[in-house]
Formats: structure tokens, sequence, C-alpha cells
């Protein structure tokens, strides 16, 4: 199945612990409260401030958040069922009309009926939902995404998303899994597994970056994921990410240093995390100074200046809808980021409330202007922002294709300080605007003209590791063997990472609004390669020039 959906698709679709058994500690008991006189003339906290915010119930509580989606309270996922029931077709219907030509009536129906046990609209009709038996082996994860998706809105406190500030320079942090790192890292405990899906979900990113560069990863020669050239490789890079053993981490030690740059190449969901986020990584390096460049046609850019002083109109829904955005704005902007499009829409005329992820997903929604927001269109020449968001941190955005502005950086390029991310390129899809005129079978996206093709050759030509992230076991293996065939790729990079599982890939199912069958998770595997060296030998000779005379 997910061997023939398109790279953009499947990329989107890509933006266990138990409860403790400790009890819980002892606190002393509080005193009695007492109301005393001046109380009385307490005015109520205004609707719409912090204080008012603070107070408020949830809309929906931990045992009241399944909900079909045709029934549910949030606007965004009743248009997400109706978008489902426009795309997704039946899977009973399907079968029985395998090898159907095209242009036949004869054509799987459309769902239309909800599965009273996730919610989901599964099948054309009841009696199709009865007949599927495949359909109990992944029931249960659509229930799941179902009460995930209701619980960011219910309006509850995302105790989650409380991320910790700097790390004690006393205290290592282990990257060996998801609990460990939570633990050492001093975040708020995870008891449950919805929590645990929601902090993997938008923390999947930096967190990723940080496991592989760090001098504790847990990608070693030991466990043979890591390469003993991509051992030299890392090792370069650490030389600026830390400091000298036995010297401590603070930030005074970054002085001296220079600027570690990532380049976040096709960036769109991560794109769109807020910066706060983004800065959990700079807290695994107390002591290197970080420039964050994400490049790609669906970068998201801050919002128009003209736009920030513009009040919200009113709408009928109002509390069904300003909950819903009170208690996701602080999640994550990926979590909903098909929700919006970077796209004006005309005057006059609604912005949807949802736009189903299919085969071309909408740039995510517009990120918010910092203080220190500035445009970069001057110098890069395309539409680009960069903030100075900490003095460790600086982030710059460019919504534009790579090739259009390496000619900025191909002369500065250091493998001492300089590395790629590619979040689920997907290198091995078919590309959907490049067809080989040989064959008249369209190029793999690595090969492609238009896509990856001609980027490839200019990242491995600079010498820095290139790190590639997967949605699927499938994806990852479908990437690597593309390498093999792709030009000026095959033969000439050495390995940095071996494929495999990605320790800190999200933990939360994505779901296909076209098939709920297709369910990926966001940077399940990674793997790491590097522009081949060639190192030049003397080699002795017997034979001596005659002496002058």
């Amino acid at each position: 199945m997910l061997a023939i959906l398109p790279r953009r698709t499947c990329t989107r679709l890509v933006l266990s612990s138990r409860s403790s058994l400790c009890l819980p500690r002892s606190r002393p008991l509080a005193p009695a409260s007492t109301r005393t006189f001046l109380s009385w003339f307490k005015s109520k906290p205004k609707p719409g401030t912090a204080q008012a915010r603070k107070e408020a119930q949830p809309i929906l509580t931990e045992d009241n958040l399944f909900h079909p989606f045709s029934q549910s309270p949030f606007p965004a996922i009743r248009a997400r069922g109706e978008a489902i029931r426009k795309l997704a077709p039946c899977p009973v219907c399907a079968a029985e009309h395998d090898g159907v030509h095209a242009h036949t009536k004869a054509q799987p129906k459309a769902v239309a009926f909800e599965c009273p046990d996730c919610g989901w609209p599964t099948h054309c009709s009841e009696e199709h939902w009865k007949e599927d038996e495949e359909h109990q082996k992944y029931c249960s994860r659509l229930r799941e995404v179902n009460e995930d998706e209701h619980d960011l809105r219910s309006g509850r406190k995302m105790r989650e998303f409380e991320l910790p500030g700097p790390q004690d320079s006393e205290a290592a942090i282990s990257f060996a899994n998801w609990d460990v790192f939570w633990y050492t890292r001093e975040f708020p405990s995870m008891d449950t597994e919805r929590s645990r899906r929601h902090a993997s979900k938008i923390l999947t990113y930096p967190i990723t970056v940080g496991s592989v560069l760090h001098q504790f990863s847990n990608l070693t020669l030991s466990n043979q994921r890591l390469t003993p050239e991509g051992s030299r490789s890392l090792a370069a890079l650490r030389t600026n990410l830390h400091v000298p053993p036995g010297a401590p981490e603070t930030p005074e030690a970054a002085a001296t240093k220079p600027q570690m740059r990532i380049f976040i190449l096709g960036a769109r969901a991560e794109s769109a995390l807020p910066p706060h986020v983004w800065e959990q990584l700079c807290m695994l390096f107390p002591s290197a100074l970080f420039h964050l460049y994400f490049i790609g046609p669906q970068v998201s850019l801050p919002k128009p200046a003209s736009e920030l002083n513009r009040r919200p109109t009113k709408k009928a829904e109002a509390p069904a809808e300003s909950s819903e955005a009170t208690s996701t704005a602080s999640t994550a902007a990926p979590e909903d980021s098909t929700s919006g499009s970077q796209e004006q829409t005309p005057k006059g005329e609604e912005k949807p409330v949802y736009v189903p992820n299919v085969y071309q997903p909408p740039t995510p929604a517009p990120i918010m202007r910092l203080k220190r927001t500035r445009s970069s269109i001057e110098q890069y020449g395309v539409p680009s922002y960069t903030v100075p968001y900490t003095p460790q941190l600086t982030i710059t955005g460019m919504q534009a294709n790579y090739m259009d502005v390496h000619a900025q950086f191909q002369e500065t390029f250091d493998p001492y300080t300089d590395c790629f991310f590619l979040f689920s390129p997907g290198f091995g899809f078919p590309s959907p605007t490049s067809m080989n005129e040989q064959t008249g079978e369209p190029y793999l996206q690595i090969a492609s003209p238009t896509e990856w093709g001609p980027v490839i050759p200019l990242l491995l030509a600079s010498k820095c590791p290139i790190f590639v992230t997967g949605f699927s076991p499938a994806d990852v293996e479908r990437d690597v063997q593309s390498l093999s065939t792709a030009p000026e790729v095959a033969g000439e990079f050495d390995w940095v990472i071996t494929p495999g599982p990605n320790a800190f890939g999200s933990e939360k199912w994505e779901v296909a609004d076209f098939d709920p069958r297709v369910m990926v998770k966001t940077n399940w595997g990674i793997w790491g390669i590097r522009g081949k060296r060639r190192d030049v030998r003397e080699t002795t000779s017997s034979w001596l020039p005659p002496l002058l005379q």
C-alpha cells in the first residue's frame, strides 16, 4: 500500500512506558481556606484574559474523549470526517472490484458508515463493516488517534508540553530512549501513553537532531549503527558542540566557538514548530551556538506585519472554536498544520476549516511573528525570514527550492560546523512531475531533475554528513535502495549511520485521509551518508632520475 503513495502524502503522515507504580509523594496538609470580608468585592476575571483561561474548565473530560467524527464538538474534526467520506474507498468494495478498469462505472464506493468502535468513516455500509474481518486489526489504532485528536482540543492543561529549562551542568543526559531522556532532562512525568504520544510528536524533530550529534548518542560503534567513517565525521562536529573533557559545559565556553549550521532541506511541518521547541536542542549543548536553516517550497513564513493588529472576527460557534484554539495554541504547529494554508484566500471566501493532506498537502499555517523577526529576502533573494531567538539559537526560513539558494552557501560548507537533515524526503517514490523519455516511466525522486536529482550530488560534494529519516521500515528500505540507481550518487558516498529504527521517532500514529488503513509514524527510522573521501597515497619508486653533471 505504501509503495504506491505519493511522497508528499506520506511525508505529511509522518507533522511505551507504564504508569509509575510508586506511591505519590506525601505533602503537608494545606490550612483550611477562609473567606475574608474583602474577597466579596473581587471582580470576576474578564473573558479571554490569561486568568480566565486558567480557570476555564475543559470541554471534554478524560473519560469523554471518544466521539464519532460526525458528532465531534470540534468543527475541524467534523470537517476531516467529511473529507474522508469524499476521498477514502470502502475496503470491501475495493477487494470485490480488483482489476476493474478505471473508466467503468463499477468502482468502489466511498466510505459513509462510521465504525462504532473507532468513530472513523471506514466502510460504505454497515453490512460491509460487518463483513470486513481485517478492520479489527487496526480498529484500536484508529480509536487511539480519535481520542488523541479530541484530547488536544479538550481544553485541559497540557502538562506534557511544559518544557524544562537549561540542563544542570553536573547531570548527564541519556539518549537510550524516550523514557530515560525525559527523566534525565527532568520533564514532567509522562503518566499516560497519551501524554507520551503528544510529547514525542512535537519533540521528535529537535531531539532526533540532538540524539545524532550528541557525544552520548545511542548510535555507536558497539551497536553497529555508527560506522568508522561516521565516527570521524561526528567527531569533527562534536569538537564544536562540546567542551574538552573535564571542562564544564557552560554558555561562556561558546564565546570562542564557530556557529553550528544545521540545514533542514524539504522542511515543512518542522518549520512550523514554535521556536521554544527547537530551543530544546540548545539545552542539550549548553556550550554551542546554533543556526537552523529551514529550506523548502513549503516552509512556513511569519504572518505579515499588516495582519498583526487585526482583531479576530466573531464566529457563531464561539465556545467550541475559542476553546479549541486555546488548548492547541501551545501544543505544536505541525499537529494541525493542515488546518490552514500560507496562501491568502480571496476576499469574500471563508477559509476552509480543514484541508485534506492528499497528493499536494497545503503549506502549514503562518507562524507567529516574534519581536526580533526580520525579512531576509534582500540577503537570499527568496521569501525568507531570520529570527535571533536567543543568543544561542538563530532560525532562518526560506520558502524556496534548495537549488535556488545553493550558490549562497556552496563556498562556505565546512564538515566541522555544517550538517544536513532531511526528514522523510521520499527518495524512492516516483516523481509526480518528471518522466523518463526512454522508458516512459516516472523518475524516482532522488534522480528527478525537478526534485532531489541535482541536490544530493551537491550535498555529497560538500563532504558534510547527511542524515535522513523515514516514516516506516518500508519507507527506509525504499529510500536506501534508490541510492544504488541514482546517477552521481551510487558509489559516491560512505555510510555514516546504518539504516535502522530511530529511538526518538514519534509514537503517535498518523492516519491518511484518502485511506484510514494507511498509518505511519513520523521519523520512525534514521540513516546517514557522506560524500566519499578518496585518500591520496604516495607510492615509492625504485627509478631515480640521472644526476645532472
